[in-house]
């Protein structure tokens, strides 16, 4: 999970000694100007970084002590309870307000279903996450034959494969169940999509671990750094974790308030800190982050790899969950880094519809001082796009399908048209009949 051991930090936040804490805080009164939650740049540092960021003039440690009292005083506690007994919690500083502002407002204006050219520029990012997510798993294959195989529909030919399927039937299976309760059988239902046919550190499909054998190490000298809780707590605790997920958190009529895009976020965190299986407890946790995403009309997540980036720097994300468990349990870490990694993959996201709004477009100019302009649909047009940027690409039946959300006919059909109309080129597979990209798209569009 982590590259190396870290510091604790010199004060850990113990309620019982309180009156000591707040007689050293009168006495160091005067630093409460200077410290909050957050350094001056708005980030959420634990000890072995927030050391270094300290004026000279200030003692690091008595630092220390006004930010971690800032920390309790604001912090909003969870019925979620970790092995020892002891409470979760989190709290929203300023910083981190404002990026889930943000990330709300830009999933509004980026909803899919606002656009249906949008729609359609983005469908096959669903595979690009399904593909990601096990690739940080551990998976070893390219990109270009997952997806290949993703879009032809071919049978896995390795373990590695079947688990980049496995992603892409749990993505969708997630959207088919974005309206239910979350349940101990909903969770093994991912489980069970996302392992199987893989034989991965002993895994059985929808099935608990059975024994305490599972720890997270440090692989340089094998320090322990989590140990999950008994196997024997298992359905007590995720039991515990479904009437969390499934409580109302909206703040109306004076019930708590739980921002459903940290709500999300600590799902996640809780299936990776339980680790309830010998193997899949990221894809699981992953498929549960969107799912409630989903559920509280987030649609546009359905089109977000989170996975990419997570696996671009998987020590952050082990350092995420690690500060968040030794530091008292104080999840804001591990929020703080999700959020992020959101908002990256969200920037990433808007430069792809950018760009592949921007071919479209040059593909559009043509098409209107072009006879084919008016006989062809949208599809059919991102269709010529993808073609005139990538000549002899083959166009199959079953990837058009795919891509679009439409049927098998109705694919066919659209590309017989563009055959007819020299866009493509028809050949034999087999009994199947594909399509490729001319290399004189342009002159039959200025021709026509």
């Amino acid at each position: 999970m982590a590259k190396s051991r870290i510091q604790k930090a010199p004060v850990q936040f113990d309620i019982n000694h309180l009156p000591q804490l707040m007689l050293s805080l009168q006495q160091e009164s005067y630093l409460m100007e200077y410290f909050s939650e957050t350094d001056p740049r708005g980030r959420y540092l634990y000890w072995d970084q927030f050391k270094w960021r300290i004026p000279k003039e200030h003692d690091p440690k008595k630092a220390w002590l006004i930010t971690k009292w800032v920390r309790f005083t604001k912090r909003k506690p969870l019925e979620l309870i970790d092995a020892k007994g002891d409470e979760f919690h989190f709290c929203v500083p300023d910083s981190l307000q404002a990026k889930l502002y943000k990330i709300a407002k830009l999933s509004g204006e980026g909803t899919p279903s606002n656009s249906i050219q949008q729609k359609y520029l983005i469908s096959s990012l669903i595979m690009e996450e399904a593909i990601n997510s096990a690739q940080l798993e551990g998976a070893s294959t390219t990109r270009r034959i997952a997806k290949k195989m993703l879009v032809d529909e071919r049978k896995p030919k390795s373990e590695d494969e079947q688990m980049i399927l496995n992603n892409y039937r749990l993505m969708n299976e997630v959207k088919q169940l974005k309206d239910a309760p979350l349940s101990i059988e909903m969770i093994r239902h991912f489980h069970q999509i996302a392992t199987e046919g893989t034989h991965q550190n002993g895994v059985i499909a929808g099935e608990f671990r059975n024994d305490n054998e599972i720890v997270i190490s440090n692989g340089a000298d094998g320090e322990i750094l989590h140990q999950p809780p008994s196997f024997q707590q298992i359905e007590k605790r995720l039991e515990q974790l479904c009437t969390f997920a499934n409580t109302n958190h909206s703040g109306d009529e004076g019930k708590s308030f739980i921002d459903p895009i940290v709500k999300a976020i600590i799902l996640h965190f809780m299936i990776g800190y339980e680790h309830p299986f010998a193997d899949g407890n990221g894809r699981t946790a992953r498929a549960i982050f969107y799912w409630f995403m989903l559920k509280n009309g987030f649609s546009f997540f359905e089109y977000l790899s989170i996975s990419k980036l997570l696996k671009e720097a998987p020590v952050q994300y082990g350092m995420a969950y690690l500060y968040s468990e030794i530091d008292e349990n104080d999840l804001t870490y591990f929020i703080y880094y999700q959020v992020d990694i959101i908002l990256r993959a969200m920037d990433e996201l808007f430069g792809y519809l950018d760009a592949k709004s921007r071919e479209l477009e040059e593909v559009l100019v043509l098409l209107e001082d072009s006879s084919l302009g008016e006989r062809l649909n949208f599809i059919q047009k991102d269709i010529v796009k993808k073609a005139m940027k990538n000549p002899g690409r083959i166009f199959t039946v079953k990837e058009i399908t795919n891509d679009y959300d439409i049927s098998e006919n109705t694919a066919r059909k659209y590309l017989k048209s563009l055959a007819y109309h020299k866009i493509l080129a028809t050949f034999k597979e087999g009994r199947t009949i594909n399509y490729v990209a001319l290399a004189n798209i342009r002159d039959v569009l200025e021709q026509s």
